[in-house]
Order: C-alpha cells, then structure tokens, then sequence
C-alpha cells in the first residue's frame, strides 16, 4: 500500500441512458470525479453498470463516452489500477476495454485485502438465493450462443433494441430511480451478506445495483456498503487507512 494513498469505489453511472436528458453533464461530472479520485488514488473499483449498455462487436463498440474512456486510458497509463465490474446493464464487455483503456475486467465476485481490510466485491446482481429473476436473465446474457447471434444484428437495430429495453429498467420521468430501501431485515444484498458471515469473516461487502447509498453494520465487526449511483445520488466510497467513508459528490446544477 503506498502511504496517504485512497482506494475509492463508484457504480451505477448509466452513461448514455436513453431515458435521461443529461448524459453529456453527468459524463462530464464523472470524469470530474475521476480527476479527483486520481491525485491521490492507490486504485480505482468501478463496481458495475457504469454504461447503460455495452456490448463489443468485433471491430466495433458502442458511440460516446469518449471522455469517460480517455479519462480510464490517462488514469491506467499513469499506473494507477481501475478495476471495472461488470454490471447487468454493461454485462458484454469483452476484450476492449482492457486491451484499449488498460482497465482490470471482474466478471464476478472478488475477495480481497485492501489496506489489511478483508472486502468481498462485486456489482450485486443476482447474488445469493434471492433475485431469482435475475439469474435467469443472467443465464440468457451469458449465454455464448445468444451473444453470437446477438453480434450478427447490424448494431444500429441492436443497440436501439437493447436501448427500448433498458426504458423498462426502473425508469420514470426522466429519472433512474432506486427501488425503496427494504429494512435491513429483507434487503437481500444484506441477507447475502449475512449469510456469507456464516462461514468467513470480511470487513466489508461493497456492492453497486441498487442505486441506495448505505453504510449499514451487520454484526458489529463487518459493514455492507452500497455506493448509491449516479443518477440520483452521486455517492460513492474512499477506503483510507482501512476505514470506509460513504461520501457525496457534486450533483449536476438545475437547469
């Protein structure tokens, strides 16, 4: 660990969400945030749907987030680390993220020790026994097949049909909102984490998804913190000295 170095965490960005008006001013916001996290970072977790949606066609991948992707490129160039998850809305990353921008791709969940911390990782979807759903979409996305013959659609016809389904994702008047926080008692990134504290200790779960910024003490010695995103909140994590703060950033101006 180098000294007065901060490890921060940030997730659901949903750059270029078709249903919102102000993708240019969150980018733009983003990349601020990136430009701060940098002048002192030891790394960068990306805890998943930074993209509203993604997908790699051989020669080619998806229009804009220019500045989002060129900021990852300077970041990772200068040594720093940034470890992207993938999330379910940018879920078909492949090999050009890490090839071009230089980013750590995790497909999964990942235990780790960060700053003699034990973390357990990822972006929070489909965990466990309890998002049901999800693991069966989980199963269609992954499927190698389906994401062959997903590649053989001409991607103007791909990519506005993946952005008609994205419009039935939590949307509402312009606004990707977060589903209301359950108590922690049916929560089930927290029943998750509870379970996983059955049978290994960690210090902290970090999980994206669920766009509801939260600390919340699970047993007196581990704590489940959910960056928020990016839409709404504008949250995200800094690990310094071991201890994990929940902060938030600037919010874009009213127009």
């Amino acid at each position: 660990m180098s000294e007065n170095k901060k490890i921060y965490f940030a997730s659901d960005v949903h750059l270029g969400a078709p249903a919102l008006n102000n993708n240019r001013e969150r980018e733009l916001l983003f990349v601020k945030w990136l430009d701060m996290a940098k002048k002192d970072a030891e790394a960068i977790y990306l805890m998943g749907d930074i993209f509203d949606f993604w997908f790699e066609y051989k020669r080619a991948v998806p229009r804009g987030f220019t500045r989002v992707l060129g900021k990852l490129a300077e970041i990772t160039d200068s040594g720093i680390p940034v470890h992207f998850f993938t999330g379910n809305h940018d879920i078909w990353v492949f090999d050009y993220l890490p090839s071009e921008i230089g980013v750590i791709v995790h497909r999964d969940i990942v235990k780790t020790q960060l700053q003699g911390k034990k973390f357990f990782l990822g972006h929070g979807d489909g965990l466990g026994p309890y998002d049901k759903g999800y693991k069966f979409l989980k199963s269609i996305f992954t499927n190698k097949f389906l994401q062959w013959s997903f590649a053989r659609i001409h991607p103007n016809f791909a990519i506005w049909l993946a952005h008609k389904w994205s419009g039935h994702s939590r949307l509402s008047n312009g606004m990707i909102e977060a589903e209301n926080f359950r108590g922690v008692d049916k929560e089930w990134l927290v029943l998750f984490a509870k379970d996983e504290l059955k049978k290994e200790h960690f210090d902290y779960f970090v999980f994206g998804h669920r766009h509801w910024p939260c600390d919340i003490d699970l047993n007196g010695k581990s704590r489940y913190i959910n960056t928020g995103d990016w839409v709404t909140n504008f949250t995200y994590a800094v690990l310094d000295n071991g201890m994990m703060e929940l902060k938030e950033f600037e919010k874009p101006k009213a127009k």
